[in-house]
């Protein structure tokens, strides 16, 4: 198990996360590299250029050197780990890769990226793949970072590229703004534990913008005995929550009967399930009745529970919820000691 692949995936087309220029597609468009969809191979089926496949491929090289590609993460953060998919790859994949990195204020242009002035740092230095694989790679060390560049030798296709890191998102400016998604992912939030998320991925709960499908949302297995599904969510930074949306989006027949939020403040604490029940959990929202396929909107009814750092979120007895939102004021004080890396 590696668990970095616990953590957001920084590139996904998702948050935004895009591939800007590529050397060479000339089989397989660089597009496709950050799609969502896990890899698909269609049997038979050839373009004008060659087979088509679910990745990006490049040309056969004729000269020494490699292909390369610069990706725009979606969020900035610091990368923890990569996974180079060559699924389907196994007589066309690279080699080797590498990946590099550095951190870019604004929208810099293709001209600035692929500049001389760019200072472009090693992530992972060139390594060995297997074709047909789900390659892992630990990234050890590095700051915030903004862009990427992939780089293969000496050619050849890749199916999915995930990046995998901790969100760092530029509080100075957000804290300008007043009331936030203290939760959201594109605001430092991590859902880090659930009780189970057989049919939709806990992650799915703090994603931007509302669901596009049922696949789209958090969704538990039919519970056969007693008890509740919860999930517990990490603040993006410590701070009093005074608003909170639960959309059951798309879950019309599967959505819960009721649910539950309560806070604690545990900063410093390494939270997991080994330890969550034994937490100072304090009331925020009673448990109230949920309607299906609705935004429910709460503020009179929120209790006070001060400053927090996490939220569990229980839905009784189980079932699909789309997004949770979590609108605050994060901690003047936490903010002015955080560090952009």
């Amino acid at each position: 198990m590696n668990d970095f692949t616990e953590l957001v995936d920084l590139a996904s087309e998702r948050l935004g996360g895009a591939v800007l220029y590529a050397n060479d597609e000339f089989f397989a468009p660089k597009e496709y590299l950050l799609k969502q969809s896990a890899p698909v191979f269609k049997e038979g089926v050839y373009t004008d250029r060659g087979k088509w496949m679910d990745g990006w491929e490049t040309r056969r090289r004729r000269t020494p050197g490699f292909d390369w590609c610069v990706i725009r993460l979606g969020v900035p953060g610091v990368v923890r780990g990569v996974v180079v998919d060559t699924a389907f790859f196994k007589g066309n994949y690279p080699e080797s890769c590498s990946l590099e990195a550095c951190a870019l204020e604004g929208l810099p242009d293709l001209e600035q990226l692929t500049g001389d002035k760019v200072g472009w740092t090693q992530l992972l230095a060139q390594s060995p793949l297997q074709g047909d694989s789900q390659n892992f790679f630990h990234v050890q060390g590095g700051g915030r970072v903004t862009h990427l560049r992939f780089k293969i030798y000496p050619d050849g296709g890749v199916a999915r590229l995930r990046v995998y890191g901790e969100v760092v998102p530029d509080w100075p400016r957000l804290k300008e703004r007043g009331d936030v998604d203290l939760a959201a992912v594109e605001n430092g939030g991590l859902v880090i534990a659930a009780s189970d998320m057989f049919f939709g991925h806990r992650h799915n709960l703090i994603m931007p913008g509302r669901a596009l499908d049922m696949s789209d949302g958090w969704e538990t297995r039919r519970r056969r005995g007693p008890g509740h599904d919860w999930c517990v969510i990490r603040l993006g930074a410590p701070g009093r929550v005074r608003r909170v949306e639960v959309d059951t989006a798309h879950f019309k027949g599967n959505f819960p009967e009721s649910c539950q939020l309560e806070a604690c403040f545990a900063e410093g604490m390494v939270v997991d399930e080994a330890n969550v029940a034994s937490l100072p959990w304090r009331d925020v929202l009673p448990r109230t009745r949920l309607q299906a396929h609705t935004r429910h909107f709460y503020e009179d009814e929120l209790k006070d529970a001060g400053t927090a750092t996490h939220f569990r979120f229980s839905i009784f007895p189980d079932g699909g919820v789309s997004r949770l939102r979590l609108y605050g004021t994060a901690d003047a004080a936490s903010l002015d000691a955080a560090s952009l890396g």
